[in-house]
Parts: C-alpha cells; structure tokens; sequence
C-alpha cells in the first residue's frame, strides 16, 4: 500500500490544475488517468476544434483574398492535412503537460481507478491509501431518448474530430457552443449544413439579440435552420424532423451537451460535480478547493469561437425586468479597425443597475478577451463612471467597450 496526502481521478482541467496546486502546497500527489493526460478538453474537445476552426477561418477568408488585394487562385482543401495538424498540436501539448506534471513530482498512474472507501483507490491491482480523494472524471456526449450515437451516421462530438474526409452534407442536432462551432467548420469547407433546435432560437444559453445576431449570420452564410424543431427518428439514413420535413445527409452530429461521468465516492470537481461544463470553471474550481483562491460562479464567461466570435457574462436583457436597468449597444461597424480586419459584423451589448455593469453580451472579432476586460471590472464592482477614466487604445475593438460606457 501506498500513502499519499490526495489522490485525483481524471487527469483533464480539473484534475491537473488541483495536482499542480497541491504540489506548490507541499503535499504529496498521485494522480489517475485511464486514457490521455489532458482530459476531454485538450484530446476530444476545446484545444482540437479550435485548431480545424482555424484551418476553416483561413480557408474561409481566402476565397475572398481577392477583395483584400491577394491573388489566391485555385485554392482547396486537404481535411486529411488539417486533421494531421490537429493530431500534432495535442500531442504536443499533450507531452508538455505529462512532462510538467512529472517535474513538479506528480506521480502519473495510467489505468483506471476505483475508489473502494473515501481514503482508499484501487489501481493496476495496488491500492493507494489518500487522506484526501477527488474525483475529475469528466463528462461523456450525451444522446437522447429516442437517439443514440451509432458512430457511423450519428456521430458525437469525438466521432467527428476523427472524420478523415469532409461529408457533402451533414445534419447537426443541437446549437450550444458545439454545434454552432461545428456548423462553422463545416459550412466554411463549403459542406451543406442544417441545424435543428428544439429552443426557438440558436444558442438558447445566450442573450436573445446575440441568438438573432447568430442566426442573421447563418442564413447569410446558408445554413440551414430548423428551429422550435425536433427529432422524431432516424431511419435508413433519414432525419424525421417533428415539423413533418425529412432530412438526407450524409452524415449527423448530435451536439445536445454531455453528461458527467460520476464516481460514488470523492469530492467531484469539473464536468464531474454536474455544474457548468467549461474547461475554465473546471480550473478555477480545483485552484479554489487546494488553494483556497476563491471566484464568484456568476461571472463565469462562455465563449463560441469562430468569425465573428460570441461571448457572454452575467445576466441576459430577457432575464431583467423593463424598467429595473439601463442598455447601452454599439455595432462593431462602427469600429476602425473591424474594417480593417474584414470582419465588422456584431455587437457590444453592456447592461447596467445602479452606475455598474450587471452583464455583457458581445457578438465581434476578439470577443473572447474583451469579455474578459468587462468580468474584471464586473467581478470587482468597478463603476462606470471609474472606467470611463480608462483610456483605450485606437484602433482596437476594446475601445467598443469604451464607447459603449458613454452611451
């Protein structure tokens, strides 16, 4: 038997992030992963769509080079390339981080653990004894009732990341932050994308103008859209939407979320403890639970990449009562550098109660990091009148934020 101060199950965010910290703490740890190092979001997930959504991007912009000055003939696309330049990026960093855990004296056993009380885990038949236990097992793509992944026609989102050739169509169940990014992909590869969304408008989670604005942007792009729609069944590779209409495309991605992967035992961290599925939230909740360093659950960010990008914190206009808060809006048109950078469509939208800003909806280029500038000022009960004393930089999209305090 072997002793240690924690033992983690699952080797994802949340389970590196609470090993590297309770190692600057002294303790000693041993950490258990039954697959890769990394967990959903750097194998299966966030780090390998983002590298096909920057092939799809570049792609994307290149067939309109031409307006920008560049001659940029006959170009096209090798998906077998692109998908070779995705393996190569998560494995490096992959290896990175096995190395980094090995350096800061993480022991790394690689077998699936089961925990057999609330000090003991059992792995590659030796038991460990923990004075503390975590588990940060993940979380698994979840079907339907009535629809189940046959990984063939009815691909989840692991299947598609292994897909060699682009289909000519393809069906996509489901517009969260998966499937919006997937139809992305896809559409600027030039495959015939339809979505079907049960909820009235795409992104459900998001605000209702940033939902409009997704949509304005699909139809212009021809992505089909189904919407306040569902799947009745699949059958001889036909989609029976519950509108009446059928489908026939050469291949489905049900997106409809995930679902965690629970041990009976230990504290669950992550997609594990069943709150909010994000690599982030995954993170700052081990640095909390080993380090103490605590963060406020409400202004966690959510993020949808691709052109423009999507993001979003704190409360929705659709959440508010009229009359309780104030709105300020600018369209990123109305930015220097968005034209520019080719890219002018979207939106700030920042919310206000009582002089502070309450939630920020953002459609634009870099919507991802300005998010971030409004949680600090958020998180940190800034007023507006404090943060209108900040100077922006000109030509950015951050000065959108500062327009936007102004209005």
């Amino acid at each position: 038997m072997t002793k240690f101060d924690l033992g983690i199950i699952g080797g994802g965010p949340a389970g590196y992030t609470a090993a590297f910290h309770a190692r600057t703490k002294g303790m000693s740890v041993v950490l258990f992963e039954k697959d890769k190092i990394g967990g959903v979001c750097l194998n299966r997930g966030c780090i390998p769509t983002k590298a096909i959504l920057h092939s799809a991007e570049l792609y994307e912009e290149m067939k309109c080079a031409a307006d920008l000055g560049i001659s940029c003939e006959g170009i096209s696309v090798d998906y077998e390339k692109v998908v070779e330049r995705k393996d190569k990026i998560v494995e490096k960093l992959r290896k990175s981080l096995e190395l980094s855990l090995k350096n800061s004296g993480v022991k790394t056993i690689n077998a699936e653990a089961k925990i057999i009380d609330e000090n003991t885990i059992s792995a590659n038949g030796e038991i460990f004894e923990c004075e503390k236990i975590i588990t940060a097992t993940g979380s698994t793509p979840r079907g339907l009732k009535n629809l189940n992944f046959d990984h063939e026609f009815i691909l989840s989102s692991d299947d598609i990341l292994n897909l060699k050739k682009l289909p000519k169509s393809i069906v996509i169940i489901g517009s969260g932050a998966i499937g919006t990014e997937w139809a992305r992909i896809f559409s600027a590869f030039d495959v015939e994308v339809s979505i079907v969304e049960i909820a009235e408008h795409l992104l459900p989670l998001a605000d209702i103008e940033v939902s409009k604005r997704l949509e304005r942007i699909f139809k212009a792009k021809k992505v089909k859209m189904y919407l306040s729609n569902g799947v009745e069944k699949i059958e001889d590779k036909k989609v029976y939407l519950s509108s009446g209409e059928i489908l026939e495309p050469e291949l489905v991605l049900l997106a409809v979320g995930r679902k965690p992967a629970v041990q009976s035992c230990g504290l669950a961290l992550g997609d594990a403890c069943g709150k909010i599925q994000l690599a982030h939230f995954a993170i700052k909740q081990a640095a909390a639970e080993i380090s103490g360093i605590e963060f406020d659950e409400n202004l966690v960010p959510s993020v949808v990449y691709g052109c423009p990008e999507i993001a979003w914190a704190g409360v929705r206009e659709q959440d508010l009562e009229e009359g309780t808060y104030k709105k300020a809006t600018l369209l990123i048109s109305a930015l220097g550098k968005s034209h520019c950078d080719n890219c002018s469509d979207g939106f700030i939208k920042i919310l206000s109660r009582d002089g502070k800003i309450i939630g920020a909806h953002i459609v634009s280029k870099e919507a991802s990091s300005l998010i971030q500038q409004i949680i600090i000022a958020m998180q940190n009960g800034i007023a507006i009148e404090d943060l209108k004393k900040v100077c922006f930089a000109h030509p950015t999209y951050s000065e959108g934020i500062f327009e936007c305090l102004f209005k």
